[in-house]
């Protein structure tokens, strides 16, 4: 793989929490390597504002987040990507629509933290965690060295970043 930009698709039942935060933070850590973007199976329509929140606490771009419709990009003209990510394991088992360009997937399921019943601070403190899983791996999604990798090595490397601290039981497959 080149050193080229690529395009990640961050998917979610909902698309309200979880796939958002993903986008947002690839947006910023992956700023000129990276195109981010995020689509639910079922969108609800609208962003949880914690998640809003979080992420403007922790300085993450918002502007322009959406709850959308993974057929969005499974349209002609949409943006080919190159690589898939589910975020919840409702997602993962979901039979997802056909993805132009045959992208990597892998499943990096986390809990949900808009399923967080109790106060506010609880709430809040969910998303935090979310984010912060979803940072790490992120990081480690970036710090890949795509020029010199073969696909079957990038392959393992994606899923193996779906197992570490934070993931859920379920390891579907994203695609």
């Amino acid at each position: 793989m080149s050193d080229r930009t690529f395009n990640v698709l961050f998917l979610c039942t909902g698309n309200t929490a979880r796939s958002i935060l993903a986008e947002s933070i690839l947006r910023k850590e992956g700023r000129g390597r990276f195109q981010s973007f995020s689509a639910g199976s079922q969108p609800k329509g609208t962003v949880n504002p914690f998640a809003i929140k979080v992420l403007r606490e922790m300085d993450y771009p918002v502007d322009d987040l959406r709850s959308k419709s993974w057929q969005e990009f499974a349209q002609p003209g949409a943006p080919a990507m190159d690589f898939v990510f589910t975020v919840c394991d409702n997602a993962a088992g979901e039979a997802c629509p056909v993805w132009p360009g045959q992208p990597m997937t892998a499943h990096w399921g986390i809990e949900d933290p808009a399923a967080v019943e109790g106060t506010d601070l609880e709430k809040e403190a969910a998303f935090v965690e979310a984010l912060r899983y979803l940072k790490n791996r992120i990081a480690i999604f970036t710090s890949l060295p795509f020029a010199s990798i073969d696909a079957m090595s990038l392959a393992t490397r994606l899923r193996d970043i779906g197992r570490i601290d934070g993931a859920t039981v379920g390891q579907g497959k994203a695609s």
